[in-house]
């Protein structure tokens, strides 16, 4: 099943987060802080307020939607349907909002850092809040590790949609550069969405290379041929080598074919390289989409609840041991679909709802 789906009411695909009744009933006297205003936070937020908790939501974006709002192109998810559930969160169930405030514990940099105003420490909620949910979600690209990579107009499919996004919402100055030839790495959802918004956008040409086939893209062969029909020029089987720079620009991308071998440890057959099949594309924009790891705010005592993928380490109750913080979504999955960012959020907000419930959290 999609939750998402569950969020959409009748009146015309608006979201309404808080699903579960139309008014907060009841009051605990708990209070808990959701840190990150996704679709897993929301979502928890929804449920909770249901349950007659106080919620105070945080988010280091100027508006709340995370990647639904800020990366995710409106054709997708418009923005009204997001906003119009968090104006319901705030006018009938009293939801606190505090936008433009990155909660950390010591020094992280995450994609979209800059739009933060204001700065809170982790350990400060917890002192704060009953209980505290993580749902920061995935706002770190990979790299490729390439030479020339660093070049002025090389930038992540993240760093690329945000700036749209913000041009579009009126938050950022001056104008967007001009796209001309776009080269666009990846075969995920976030390269199908810079190669479309590319398109869509007046680029030149829009290349979309991948190191697999159509048959293994992430994204699935759906995708990939609707936006070969609009005139993306789709390549298979080539991954990048290198970057030829000249001044700090990009000039061009230098890709090695390659044959698919022995499935690897995701189960896809691995890509081997061709030896001497190298070939170049000439590019003014190159796009990397090769996917985004979990950013959380934990450090000190609890980095050893961080795995080596980003991803926090929780047990069967979305809590970080030994803590009231919990943690769902993106953040502890790792990068997933809305659907499912909606589903952790519901059920860690049951999880911590039953904890409360039967005087199981820390201090009770």
């Amino acid at each position: 099943m999609d939750f998402a789906l569950i969020m959409i009411s009748d009146r015309g695909g608006l979201m309404k987060y808080a699903f579960l009744c139309n008014k907060r009933t009841s009051r605990t006297g708990f209070k808990i802080a959701v840190v990150g205003a996704g679709p897993a936070g929301l979502s928890a937020t929804g449920y909770l307020v249901c349950r007659g908790y106080e919620v105070d939501v945080y988010d280091k974006l100027p508006m709340a939607g995370g990647l639904m709002a800020f990366v995710i192109p409106k054709y997708r998810i418009p923005l009204e349907n997001i906003q119009e559930g968090v104006k319901d969160l705030e006018e009938n169930f009293g939801v606190k909002f505090n936008l433009s405030v990155k909660v950390c514990s010591g020094e992280n940099y995450e994609e979209g850092d800059e739009l933060s105003k204001t700065r809170k420490d982790l350990h400060e909620l917890c002192n704060e809040y009953n209980a505290v949910l993580i749902a920061t979600g995935t706002w770190r690209s990979y790299k490729l590790n390439i030479a020339g990579e660093n070049s002025s107009n090389v930038i992540s499919a993240l760093r690329f949609l945000l700036d749209l996004h913000l041009h579009d919402m009126h938050l950022a100055e001056g104008s967007l550069p001009k796209l001309g030839r776009v080269v666009v790495i990846g075969g995920g959802l976030s390269a199908i969405d810079a190669a479309e918004e590319s398109l869509l956008r007046g680029a030149q040409e829009v290349y979309l290379v991948y190191r697999r086939t159509k048959k293994e893209a992430p994204a699935g062969e759906f995708e990939i041929n609707r936006l070969i029909g609009m005139g993306v020029k789709w390549i298979e089987l080539a991954a990048p080598v290198s970057i030829i720079a000249e001044d700090d620009i990009a000039r061009e991308v230098r890709f090695q074919r390659m044959k698919l071998g022995e499935p690897d440890e995701t189960g896809r057959p691995k890509p081997v390289p061709i030896p001497g099949s190298e070939f170049s594309l000439e590019a003014d924009t190159i796009v990397i989409a090769v996917g985004e790891r979990p950013t959380h705010p934990l450090s000190g005592d609890l980095a050893k609840y961080v795995g080596e993928d980003g991803r926090i380490t929780v047990d069967q109750s979305f809590r970080i041991p030994g803590t009231n913080i919990f943690a769902a979504g993106d953040v502890a999955t790792g990068p997933s679909k809305v659907g499912r960012a909606v589903e952790h959020g519901l059920f860690a907000a049951r999880t911590i709802d039953e904890l409360i419930s039967t005087g199981k959290l820390l201090g009770d």
